[in-house]
């Protein structure tokens, strides 16, 4: 199919101003939720947590408890890669006053003076569902494996609201220090098991990257989002592996050189797709966009993503012709 430089400008838009704001009305709900059940944001406002994104963010803290909360929007619309007309907002309900550590061999928490918690986040999930219930009336939540659902309306629109642990990484500390961490947050499924992942330093890396590709990077990102879907349309067997934080992952591995090739939006598209074509035995070291974990959990999915950039640079052609 060809494209013309007219349609991938209108892909690589960020979201419109109405649906910016429908997504922040989501915010706001879910942290007046968490008020309705003692927490406080001491009047504070919810602010960017990374200068030129959408990630925004907020503290909570319960007085009669001591807990505390951060609230981090996180995702394809904290990054603002979001395509037009598909964007939800992913809230992390973090629980910052109990933390999962993790330290290097021979190491206990009694080296940091740390103490065991009393609240679980099996217990944050508990409350966070009650909140919303109680916001919303019952109406419109749905508590998923991972995350709670808040189902949009005219006003808003969908959020998943993750409540997770703070996960704290101390391998690299050799001071017992207990500031000196890599922070991440562990999320504990109703299924069981763990995952892990590193929400703040994607945003960052996402930024930067941004900045170093003369925001080129991003724009991309939408653009593959949107003929991954028009792929779908057009009848491509697109595996169920490929997922919009993969794709984002995937162009954030693309050295910078290659996005400041050319200007024109439909050329750069075409010379990240040859990129990556031949870079296919080098995909095992690629990395998520939080550059900490590995990007392909196993040979299987690698293959997968090979795939479906074959696939992609079967379907995508520009219209040479144009201006």
């Amino acid at each position: 199919m060809k494209f013309t430089e007219r349609q991938l400008q209108a892909f690589a838009s960020p979201l419109s101003e109405s649906e910016e704001e429908r997504c922040k009305n989501a915010i706001r709900m879910i942290r007046d939720a968490m008020k309705l059940i003692g927490y406080s944001d001491n009047n504070k406002e919810i602010y960017k947590y990374e200068g030129e994104t959408t990630a925004y963010a907020l503290e909570l803290n319960a007085a009669n408890s001591g807990r505390k909360l951060f609230l981090l929007v996180q995702g394809s619309y904290a990054n603002n890669t979001n395509v037009r007309t598909q964007s939800d907002v992913d809230v992390a309900v973090i629980l910052e006053s109990t933390f999962i550590p993790q330290y290097r061999a021979n190491v206990t928490g009694e080296k940091y003076g740390f103490s065991e918690g009393t609240f679980t986040v099996e217990g944050l999930k508990d409350e966070v569902e009650r909140a919303l219930k109680t916001k919303f009336n019952n109406e419109g939540i749905e508590r998923n494996d991972k995350s709670i659902k808040v189902h949009g309306n005219s006003y808003r629109v969908d959020s998943d609201v993750v409540p997770a642990y703070r996960h704290r990484d101390y391998r690299g500390d050799y001071t017992y220090d207990a500031n000196n961490y890599v922070g991440g947050i562990e999320i504990r499924p109703d299924s069981g098991g763990k995952i892990i992942n590193f929400p703040e330093q994607h945003i960052k890396n996402g930024k930067r990257k941004n900045s170093e590709t003369n925001h080129k990077y991003k724009r991309h990102v939408r653009i593959m989002k949107k003929m991954k879907s028009l792929m779908k349309e057009s009848g491509y067997q697109v595996p169920t592996s490929i997922s919009s934080f993969g794709l984002e992952s995937l162009l954030w591995n693309i050295p910078n050189s290659v996005y400041e090739k050319y200007t024109s939006l439909r050329f750069v598209f075409d010379e990240l797709l040859k990129f990556l074509n031949n870079d296919f035995e080098n995909f095992e070291g690629y990395k998520e966009a939080n550059g900490i974990k590995t990007l392909f959990t196993s040979t299987n999915h690698q293959e997968d993503y090979k795939e479906f950039i074959r696939s992609l640079s079967e379907f995508y052609q520009y219209d040479i012709t144009e201006a």
